[in-house]
């Protein structure tokens, strides 16, 4: 009997990870509105998570689970799914549009379109946007709005509640989030969530399930613990001990610039660029990364660069600083090599790019990637004539409208300018990461009575040059929080330098009792800086969009990185474990050491970001592509939990390619989603 409801979990288990990695895709070939109607939101993919947890409720009582934690663990899974369920048949969701000075006491319903009436009137005092100091970049849209009782009216002494992003409005069990507004700033829209109880249940489920994965990780006679006091790990440092224990482009004439005591001196000033005021070095700087690629130019500053433009445009205009990686663009524009001047773009009054632009005249298209090159040189040009015109820099109003940066702020900015952290950093840690690694491998094929006071010196610079590229890494990671005045969380760029951090503190943190993380956390830190480096993930500091000023944020994000780089450890484990099969099974444990602190970070991290989406849209869980991928990761991993159950995972073999495998699935949440599939959560790659 219970062989069979075994063999229906898991059948049903795996299923539904499919079944959800295939949503994803079909929702890019055929829409949200679809996948959402024939997948997500219909009867039968309900039946589908039932029987889920029926089949979990009927393992369970036939396995008698006695242990406390591992019981609360699923029975919380339970609960949260029950919550989902009372929120997809009794919870309505919909829509109210607000025009100052009307009221409304109904909003439309979601599904249906009818007019749901409302215990109370809504009357909308104003609304307006928000905007970082002395820019266009909005920082909050809020409405003012007073909830009126029957019989209430409009010239009562109710007071004025606030509606903004990541503050809602709670009435009588009705949720308003601002979600929207018309053009003319006189009309707010507003989304309605009515869940009385399945929001309640659903976050009870999460504190349960918090409650058992910190008990789980903590408690004394867990399987956390036992498998830390294992006999092969506590062996495992002294055996791992013994088995493994850019050119300046320098031009031939000398082009007309600032002298460089006066681009110095220009370096400092303030002005607006990206929506926040920066020193002019910012602006410089980004101006000929843009063009040339490069920070610098010819060996002049990027401030002489910028002075040359302005100062003798007839000049620069023929100097090839225009950098085109496309080779059939340069073909068709006679360059001879992948730089091209303003005038190599221009024959007389005629813009060039034109005669070779087919885009534009079908919506929907995906570009070529000669189009893409043409947008991108066109771009370049735009900067430029921004530049000629007078529009690219903004100096700080006079009126002092705009509040100066204080002086530390500035040179802290241009310290962290002018020291290329990720381009230093990915280089020194491969570098020393292979030369780690072989010298790894080399203790690792010698006997024990061969070791040599050389090789202990040679793990002690591996371990203090591990602490100093840590270090490092925090000193630029600071410095970018301290100039932006935020937590680096926002974009693909700055996560990708969390996780190297993050890797980078997990070696130095195992490196005692596992000394091969010291080589993983140089590669890992050093492949996460160089894909920030290579995939131009916006560098710049910009403010956050509304929605992303909140404090759920960091811990959301800081979680989901911080499992990725456990997980990433996993995966070089399981390589290292294939090529030395004989020590495969103290491999194992280490992998199933980290697989419950790294699947619970994931697990704490994507119930986080579900407690925000409802702060901040109204609905903790979307069905976004994002969502989608972390979830079957989590679901991927949470299968190796199951050992005594599953005999295949006690094989080291059998688990550590599992590891490996499973990997993919992070690399798809985190990059497929991204580059492939889109959705809400595409601005992390902006």
């Amino acid at each position: 009997m219970f062989c069979n409801l075994k063999r229906l979990f898991v059948s049903v288990y795996i299923c539904l990870v499919c079944l959800l990695a295939i949503a994803t895709f079909l929702e890019q070939a055929y829409g949200t509105d679809f996948i959402e109607k024939h997948i997500y939101h219909s009867f039968w993919f309900c039946c589908v998570w039932g029987i889920l947890a029926v089949a979990v409720m009927m393992a369970s009582a036939g396995k008698r689970l006695r242990k406390f934690l591992p019981a609360l663990l699923h029975g919380s899974f339970l609960v949260i799914l029950a919550g989902a369920m009372i929120t997809f048949a009794g919870g309505r969701k919909g829509y109210v549009h607000l025009i100052a000075g009307n009221k409304v006491s109904s909003f439309v319903e979601q599904e249906s379109g009818r007019e749901i009436d409302l215990p109370f009137t809504l009357l909308l005092d104003s609304f307006r946007v928000e905007y970082y100091p002395g820019t266009e970049a909005p920082a909050d849209y809020i409405s003012h709005i007073r909830v009126l009782r029957p019989g209430q009216g409009a010239d009562s002494s109710s007071c004025s509640r606030t509606v903004s992003m990541n503050r809602i409005l709670s009435e009588q069990g009705f949720r308003f989030y601002q979600s929207s507004f018309d053009e003319d700033r006189q009309g707010s829209w507003l989304t309605v969530n009515h869940d009385p109880w399945g929001i309640g249940i659903t976050y009870a489920g999460y504190i349960l399930l918090g409650i058992s994965m910190i008990g789980m990780l903590f408690g004394r006679r867990g399987e956390f613990r036992r498998l830390m006091n294992h006999p092969l790990l506590k062996k495992g440092g002294v055996f791992c001990l013994l088995l493994l224990a850019g050119s300046m482009q320098v031009q031939g004439r000398t082009l007309p610039a600032l002298s460089i005591r006066q681009a110095d001196s220009l370096a400092s000033e303030q002005v607006i660029y990206h929506d926040r005021v920066v020193p002019f070095n910012t602006l410089a700087r980004d101006f000929v990364m843009k063009l040339t690629g490069r920070p610098s130019y010819a060996g002049l500053t990027p401030e002489q660069v910028i002075g040359g433009w302005l100062l003798r445009p007839e000049v620069w205009q023929y100097e090839p600083m225009i950098y085109i990686k496309n080779r059939e663009l340069c073909r068709l524009l006679n360059l001879k090599t992948s730089y091209a001047s303003v005038a190599d773009l221009f024959d007389g009054q005629r813009y060039r790019l034109q005669d070779f632009w087919q885009g534009g005249r079908e919506t929907g298209r995906k570009m070529s990637p000669l189009e893409k090159a043409i947008v991108e040189t066109d771009e370049k040009v735009g900067l430029i004539l921004m530049l000629q015109k007078g529009t690219l820099i903004r100096p700080l109003p006079k009126d002092g409208g705009v509040k100066p940066l204080p002086s530390p702020k500035v040179r802290a900015e241009l310290i962290y300018n002018r020291i290329p952290f990720s381009k230093c950093l990915f280089m020194f840690n491969l570098t020393v990461g292979l030369l780690a690694f072989f010298h790894l491998v080399y203790c690792g094929l010698r006997h024990s009575s061969e070791r040599s006071a050389l090789s202990r010196r040679i793990n002690r610079l591996f371990v203090a040059a591990l602490y100093a590229a840590f270090l490092f890494q925090l000193f630029g990671y600071g410095l970018r929080w301290y100039v932006g005045g935020r937590i680096p969380l926002s974009n693909g760029y700055e996560t990708m330098q969390f996780m190297a951090l993050c890797t980078l503190l997990l070696a130095c943190l195992f490196r005692r009792r596992f000394p091969f993380t010291v080589p993983f956390g140089f590669l890992l830190s050093g492949f996460a800086l160089l894909v920030a480096h290579l995939g131009q993930m916006n560098p710049q500091i910009t403010p956050l969009m509304p929605v992303l000023v909140s404090p759920w944020l960091s811990m959301h994000v800081s979680l989901i990185m911080m499992s990725y780089a456990l997980f990433a450890f996993m995966m070089l484990n399981g390589i290292l474990a294939l090529c030395i099969r004989r020590h495969g099974k103290m491999l194992m444990l280490l992998s199933r050491l980290l697989l419950y602190p790294a699947n619970f970070f994931l697990g704490a991290g994507i119930f986080m970001g579900a407690v925000w989406a409802n702060v901040s849209w109204g609905r903790y869980w979307a069905w976004d592509p994002k969502e989608v991928w972390a979830l079957i990761t989590f679901l991927v991993y949470g299968m190796a939990f199951h050992a005594k159950s599953l005999p295949a995972f006690r094989r080291p073999l059998f688990f550590h390619i599992y590891m490996i495998t499973a990997f993919l699935t992070v690399l798809m949440t985190y990059f497929g989603v991204n580059y492939i599939l889109g959705g809400m959560h595409s601005y992390a790659n902006a």
